[in-house]
Protein backbone atom coordinates (compact mmCIF):
# COMPACT_ATOMS: atom_id res chain seq x y z
CA UNK A 1 0.00 0.00 0.00
CA UNK A 2 1.38 3.47 -0.88
CA UNK A 3 0.67 6.74 1.29
CA UNK A 4 -2.41 7.32 3.30
CA UNK A 5 -4.08 10.15 2.68
CA UNK A 6 -5.46 12.72 5.56
CA UNK A 7 -2.02 12.68 7.01
CA UNK A 8 -2.63 15.55 8.96
CA UNK A 9 -4.93 14.14 11.10
CA UNK A 10 -3.37 12.10 13.78
CA UNK A 11 -3.94 8.51 15.35
CA UNK A 12 -3.14 6.57 18.09
CA UNK A 13 0.51 4.63 16.95
CA UNK A 14 0.42 1.21 15.62
CA UNK A 15 3.29 -1.24 14.71
CA UNK A 16 4.81 -1.80 11.47
CA UNK A 17 5.14 -5.25 9.55
CA UNK A 18 6.43 -7.73 10.57
CA UNK A 19 4.64 -7.12 13.88
CA UNK A 20 4.81 -8.60 17.21
CA UNK A 21 2.27 -6.56 18.75
CA UNK A 22 -0.83 -4.73 17.75
CA UNK A 23 -1.38 -8.84 15.85
CA UNK A 24 -4.56 -9.19 13.66
CA UNK A 25 -5.26 -13.03 12.74
CA UNK A 26 -7.67 -13.72 10.28
CA UNK A 27 -10.15 -16.50 9.60
CA UNK A 28 -10.22 -17.30 5.96
CA UNK A 29 -12.23 -20.45 5.63
CA UNK A 30 -12.68 -20.32 1.81
CA UNK A 31 -11.58 -17.34 0.00
CA UNK A 32 -11.21 -17.72 -4.04
CA UNK A 33 -7.90 -16.00 -4.93
CA UNK A 34 -10.24 -12.97 -6.47
CA UNK A 35 -11.33 -12.60 -2.75
CA UNK A 36 -7.83 -12.97 -1.72
CA UNK A 37 -6.51 -10.08 -4.03
CA UNK A 38 -9.00 -8.29 -3.24
CA UNK A 39 -8.64 -8.60 0.41
CA UNK A 40 -4.87 -7.79 0.24
CA UNK A 41 -5.37 -4.20 -1.97
CA UNK A 42 -7.40 -3.12 0.78
CA UNK A 43 -6.76 -4.49 3.89
CA UNK A 44 -3.02 -6.26 3.38
CA UNK A 45 -1.08 -3.78 5.83
CA UNK A 46 -3.25 -4.69 8.93
CA UNK A 47 -3.07 -8.31 8.71
CA UNK A 48 -0.29 -10.34 10.17
CA UNK A 49 -1.43 -13.66 10.09
CA UNK A 50 -3.89 -15.69 8.15
CA UNK A 51 -5.75 -19.34 9.40
CA UNK A 52 -7.07 -21.26 6.95
CA UNK A 53 -9.44 -22.74 9.41
CA UNK A 54 -11.46 -25.89 9.88
CA UNK A 55 -9.27 -28.47 8.01
CA UNK A 56 -10.04 -26.36 4.82
CA UNK A 57 -6.86 -26.66 3.03
CA UNK A 58 -7.59 -31.22 2.77
CA UNK A 59 -10.53 -29.74 0.54
CA UNK A 60 -8.50 -27.24 -1.88
CA UNK A 61 -7.48 -27.74 -5.14
CA UNK A 62 -3.39 -28.23 -4.36
CA UNK A 63 -2.71 -25.60 -7.02
CA UNK A 64 -5.12 -23.41 -5.41
CA UNK A 65 -3.82 -23.60 -2.20
CA UNK A 66 -0.37 -23.27 -3.17
CA UNK A 67 -1.31 -19.95 -4.55
CA UNK A 68 -3.08 -18.55 -1.62
CA UNK A 69 -0.24 -19.38 0.59
CA UNK A 70 2.53 -17.48 -1.51
CA UNK A 71 0.22 -14.61 -2.27
CA UNK A 72 -0.68 -14.18 1.70
CA UNK A 73 3.60 -13.93 2.31
CA UNK A 74 3.79 -11.80 0.15
CA UNK A 75 2.32 -9.75 2.06
CA UNK A 76 4.62 -10.22 4.92
CA UNK A 77 1.37 -12.36 6.28
CA UNK A 78 2.02 -15.54 8.01
CA UNK A 79 0.30 -18.67 6.99
CA UNK A 80 -1.18 -21.17 9.38
CA UNK A 81 -3.49 -24.47 8.52
CA UNK A 82 -5.23 -24.54 11.76
CA UNK A 83 -5.30 -26.08 15.02
CA UNK A 84 -7.92 -29.32 14.51
CA UNK A 85 -6.28 -30.26 11.68
CA UNK A 86 -3.60 -31.18 13.10
CA UNK A 87 -5.34 -32.77 15.95
CA UNK A 88 -7.08 -35.13 13.10
CA UNK A 89 -3.65 -35.55 11.95
CA UNK A 90 -2.46 -36.66 15.70
CA UNK A 91 -5.67 -39.06 16.20
CA UNK A 92 -4.64 -41.15 13.05
CA UNK A 93 -0.64 -41.06 14.21
CA UNK A 94 0.53 -39.07 11.35
CA UNK A 95 1.74 -35.93 12.61
CA UNK A 96 4.81 -36.12 11.02
CA UNK A 97 3.13 -36.42 7.59
CA UNK A 98 1.25 -33.47 8.36
CA UNK A 99 4.18 -30.96 9.55
CA UNK A 100 6.19 -32.46 5.54
CA UNK A 101 3.18 -31.74 4.33
CA UNK A 102 2.64 -28.26 5.26
CA UNK A 103 6.46 -27.04 4.71
CA UNK A 104 5.95 -28.84 1.32
CA UNK A 105 3.06 -26.86 0.80
CA UNK A 106 4.74 -23.33 2.06
CA UNK A 107 3.11 -23.30 5.22
CA UNK A 108 5.24 -21.18 7.79
CA UNK A 109 3.05 -21.17 10.96
CA UNK A 110 1.24 -23.83 12.08
CA UNK A 111 -0.68 -24.22 15.33
CA UNK A 112 -1.04 -26.48 17.90
CA UNK A 113 -4.18 -27.02 19.72
CA UNK A 114 -6.04 -30.19 21.68
CA UNK A 115 -9.38 -28.49 21.72
CA UNK A 116 -11.01 -32.16 20.68
CA UNK A 117 -8.59 -34.22 20.76
CA UNK A 118 -7.49 -36.01 24.23
CA UNK A 119 -3.59 -35.69 23.79
CA UNK A 120 -1.92 -34.71 27.43
CA UNK A 121 -0.13 -31.70 27.83
CA UNK A 122 3.25 -33.45 27.40
CA UNK A 123 1.90 -34.38 24.23
CA UNK A 124 1.11 -31.08 22.97
CA UNK A 125 4.08 -29.50 24.50
CA UNK A 126 6.54 -31.83 22.55
CA UNK A 127 4.41 -31.06 19.52
CA UNK A 128 5.59 -27.38 19.55
CA UNK A 129 8.96 -28.65 20.15
CA UNK A 130 8.43 -30.62 16.81
CA UNK A 131 7.21 -28.05 14.91
CA UNK A 132 9.56 -25.40 15.78
CA UNK A 133 12.52 -27.25 15.23
CA UNK A 134 11.02 -27.65 11.12
CA UNK A 135 11.58 -24.13 11.19
CA UNK A 136 7.85 -23.03 11.83
CA UNK A 137 6.49 -20.33 13.53
CA UNK A 138 4.60 -21.93 16.10
CA UNK A 139 1.09 -20.92 17.93
CA UNK A 140 -0.72 -22.62 20.42
CA UNK A 141 -3.98 -22.53 21.48
CA UNK A 142 -5.50 -22.75 25.37
CA UNK A 143 -9.07 -24.21 25.86
CA UNK A 144 -11.61 -26.89 25.03
CA UNK A 145 -14.26 -26.57 21.74
CA UNK A 146 -17.26 -28.30 24.19
CA UNK A 147 -18.37 -25.81 26.63
CA UNK A 148 -18.42 -28.15 29.37
CA UNK A 149 -14.62 -29.20 28.49
CA UNK A 150 -13.78 -25.57 28.39
CA UNK A 151 -15.57 -24.27 31.48
CA UNK A 152 -13.73 -26.84 33.60
CA UNK A 153 -10.21 -25.22 33.27
CA UNK A 154 -9.79 -23.30 36.36
CA UNK A 155 -8.25 -19.49 35.39
CA UNK A 156 -4.90 -20.84 37.43
CA UNK A 157 -4.52 -23.71 34.67
CA UNK A 158 -5.44 -21.61 31.78
CA UNK A 159 -2.37 -19.76 32.64
CA UNK A 160 0.43 -22.06 33.43
CA UNK A 161 -0.41 -23.75 30.50
CA UNK A 162 0.05 -20.93 28.42
CA UNK A 163 3.33 -20.12 29.80
CA UNK A 164 4.53 -23.52 29.81
CA UNK A 165 3.55 -23.37 25.65
CA UNK A 166 5.84 -20.34 25.32
CA UNK A 167 8.65 -21.94 27.38
CA UNK A 168 8.37 -24.49 24.68
CA UNK A 169 8.73 -22.05 21.75
CA UNK A 170 5.15 -20.68 21.01
CA UNK A 171 5.42 -17.62 19.37
CA UNK A 172 2.14 -16.71 20.76
CA UNK A 173 -0.72 -18.37 22.76
CA UNK A 174 -4.37 -17.93 21.42
CA UNK A 175 -7.47 -18.16 23.88
CA UNK A 176 -9.72 -20.23 22.44
CA UNK A 177 -13.38 -18.62 22.43
CA UNK A 178 -13.49 -20.36 18.65
CA UNK A 179 -15.15 -18.74 15.68
CA UNK A 180 -18.61 -17.24 17.18
CA UNK A 181 -16.91 -15.55 20.28
CA UNK A 182 -18.96 -17.89 22.73
CA UNK A 183 -16.41 -19.48 24.40
CA UNK A 184 -13.89 -19.22 26.89
CA UNK A 185 -13.71 -15.48 27.91
CA UNK A 186 -16.84 -14.89 26.66
CA UNK A 187 -20.67 -16.48 27.69
CA UNK A 188 -22.46 -18.47 25.44
CA UNK A 189 -24.18 -14.77 24.07
CA UNK A 190 -20.81 -13.32 23.04
CA UNK A 191 -20.33 -10.77 26.52
CA UNK A 192 -17.15 -10.82 28.02
CA UNK A 193 -16.62 -13.16 31.77
CA UNK A 194 -15.24 -9.97 33.13
CA UNK A 195 -13.47 -12.19 36.13
CA UNK A 196 -12.14 -14.59 34.10
CA UNK A 197 -10.82 -11.96 31.13
CA UNK A 198 -9.62 -9.78 34.11
CA UNK A 199 -7.75 -12.70 35.86
CA UNK A 200 -5.92 -13.53 32.06
CA UNK A 201 -5.40 -10.31 31.49
CA UNK A 202 -3.62 -9.47 35.23
CA UNK A 203 -1.68 -12.70 34.87
CA UNK A 204 -0.55 -13.13 31.02
CA UNK A 205 1.92 -11.38 29.38
CA UNK A 206 -0.52 -9.79 27.26
CA UNK A 207 1.84 -9.32 24.53
CA UNK A 208 2.46 -13.04 23.76
CA UNK A 209 -1.13 -13.48 23.97
CA UNK A 210 -3.68 -13.35 21.39
CA UNK A 211 -6.84 -12.87 22.38
CA UNK A 212 -9.60 -14.84 19.73
CA UNK A 213 -12.48 -12.11 19.46
CA UNK A 214 -14.89 -12.22 16.47
CA UNK A 215 -17.65 -9.61 17.74
CA UNK A 216 -16.90 -5.35 17.54
CA UNK A 217 -17.64 -5.57 21.25
CA UNK A 218 -15.23 -8.16 22.42
CA UNK A 219 -13.11 -6.21 20.43
CA UNK A 220 -13.62 -2.87 21.82
CA UNK A 221 -13.47 -4.06 25.13
CA UNK A 222 -9.91 -5.70 24.48
CA UNK A 223 -8.46 -2.62 22.91
CA UNK A 224 -10.00 -0.26 25.58
CA UNK A 225 -8.25 -2.62 28.02
CA UNK A 226 -4.75 -3.37 25.99
CA UNK A 227 -4.33 -0.77 23.81
CA UNK A 228 -3.95 -0.41 20.19
CA UNK A 229 -1.64 -3.14 20.21
CA UNK A 230 -3.80 -5.88 21.72
CA UNK A 231 -3.48 -9.06 19.44
CA UNK A 232 -6.46 -9.88 18.45
CA UNK A 233 -7.55 -13.56 16.42
CA UNK A 234 -10.88 -14.97 14.69
CA UNK A 235 -11.04 -11.74 12.66
CA UNK A 236 -13.67 -12.19 9.34
CA UNK A 237 -11.84 -10.86 6.23
CA UNK A 238 -14.35 -8.34 5.87
CA UNK A 239 -13.55 -7.44 9.52
CA UNK A 240 -10.18 -6.12 8.76
CA UNK A 241 -10.53 -2.73 8.31
CA UNK A 242 -13.34 -2.11 10.67
CA UNK A 243 -11.11 -3.71 13.48
CA UNK A 244 -8.72 -1.48 12.50
CA UNK A 245 -10.64 1.67 12.93
CA UNK A 246 -11.71 0.52 16.36
CA UNK A 247 -7.59 0.15 16.97
CA UNK A 248 -7.41 3.81 16.20
CA UNK A 249 -9.95 5.52 17.59
CA UNK A 250 -11.99 5.92 13.82
CA UNK A 251 -15.41 4.51 15.80
CA UNK A 252 -17.65 5.20 18.24
CA UNK A 253 -16.81 2.66 20.57
CA UNK A 254 -13.05 3.90 20.99
CA UNK A 255 -13.17 7.20 20.07
CA UNK A 256 -13.17 8.38 23.52
CA UNK A 257 -10.54 6.23 24.68
CA UNK A 258 -8.26 7.78 22.41
CA UNK A 259 -9.20 11.32 21.37
CA UNK A 260 -10.91 12.56 24.08
CA UNK A 261 -8.56 11.51 27.44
Amino acid sequence: MGAKPFGHISLPPRSEKPRENGVTMVLDHCLGMHAVEDLLATAGDYIDVVKLGWGTSRLFDEGLLKEKIRAYKANGIKVCPGGTFLEVACAQGKQDEFFNCAKALGFDCVEVSNGVHPMHHDEKLELIRKACSMGFCVTSEVGKKLRKEDERIAPEERVSMAEKELAAGSWKVIIEARAGGTLGMFDFKGNVKEELAGYLIKNLETDKIIFEAPNKSQQAWLIKRLGSEANLGNIKPDDVIPLETLRVGLRGDTFAFFHLG
